[in-house]
């Protein structure tokens, strides 16, 4: 087993997504592409990872999002900012069929 991967004094965000019928692959891409703009924009961002599901087992969720901050101050700075709030309601809600969400401390 290996050892769990931890950054000191870290907030993790986890964000799955299934997506509703119809959704395409060029929808996903422009989402994927403007939620990879972020971190540019929104400084509190320590570390952000997307991506689609790789398909090694059925059942999975289509699409993740992995956001690492300092604190809950910086995650809801994050999730306030006006261009993750842009994406959120102008690209990722349009396509969303289920959302699963969570925040732990590493």
């Amino acid at each position: 087993m290996r050892a769990a991967h931890r950054l000191p004094g870290v907030l993790r965000h986890v964000a799955m997504f299934r997506w509703a019928a119809g959704t395409t692959g060029d929808q996903v891409a422009e989402l994927q592409r403007s939620l990879d703009e972020l971190p540019a924009v929104i400084p509190e961002l320590r570390d952000y990872r997307t991506g689609g599901d790789a398909g090694l087992a059925p059942g999975n969720w289509d699409f993740v999002v992995v956001a690492d901050v300092d604190d809950a101050a910086a995650w809801h700075a994050y999730i306030d900012h006006p261009a993750h709030q842009r994406v959120l309601v102008e690209l990722l809600r349009p396509l969303l069929g289920e959302r699963a969400a969570l925040q732990f401390e590493c």
